[in-house]
């Protein structure tokens, strides 16, 4: 009788099965035949299964690294500060979208929509040894009041806080009225009646320009 062999690579393994005389002149009901049978259906299974999840863990492994992409110019605007470009501010302008600029020259912040400014008033961001960085972030989480601490600081009851990046936030300030002075630790000082203006208007997502 004809004799075939069929090899099945399942990585880390090879398994090689031979079509033999002497296996094909075992009676069909011996207990040999039986366990050789069962083991050969097993090994396909299980050559089947490795295959569907290699394949899988492929896709999601490469799904995963697209995401990874796509995420990383936020994560990088989240973390480092970078100069903003002219095509930038350009670009939020015609999308007629919200969105805030925070002015370290001028200390303003500004509430455009699309090219339309609607909100001006003077803030306090950070002095010149805890500067605010520059960059283009989004609002990421926000609370009514928070707890704010430092090494030399720890102010409880802060208003209206919108956090953008790390630590740094706009947020109320009720301890001082020096606004139109860089004062603080790098955070975006607002009087809290226009702190709260801002708070309302803006959600998580809202992107931030500091520059």
């Amino acid at each position: 009788m004809m004799i075939w062999t069929r090899v099945y690579t399942v990585a880390p393994f090879k398994v090689e099965m031979k079509r033999s005389t002497a296996f094909w002149r075992m009676p069909t009901t011996s207990w040999a035949y039986l366990v050789i049978r069962k083991l050969a259906i097993n090994m396909v299974k299980y050559r089947q299964t490795i295959s569907s999840v290699f394949v899988t863990a492929s896709l999601l492994a490469g799904f995963c690294g697209w995401i990874n992409l796509i995420n990383l110019d936020g994560a990088i605007a989240q973390n480092s500060s970078r100069t903003v470009r002219n095509q930038d501010i350009q670009r939020l302008k015609r999308s007629g979208q919200r969105w805030i600029e925070i002015n370290r020259r001028n200390q303003t912040i500004t509430a455009w929509q699309g090219n339309r400014p609607l909100y001006t008033v003077l803030v306090s961001t950070g002095k010149s040894t805890t500067p605010t960085p520059t960059g283009i972030f989004n609002i990421q989480t926000k609370y009514p009041t928070a707890r704010m601490q430092g090494e030399d600081y720890n102010v409880p009851d802060v208003p209206h806080v919108m956090y953008y990046s790390g630590n740094y936030a706009i947020h109320g300030a009720y301890w001082h009225r020096s606004f139109g002075t860089p004062i603080s630790h790098g955070c975006t000082n607002v009087a809290p009646d226009h702190a709260a203006w801002l708070y309302k208007w803006a959600s998580v997502g809202t992107p931030v320009v500091v520059r």
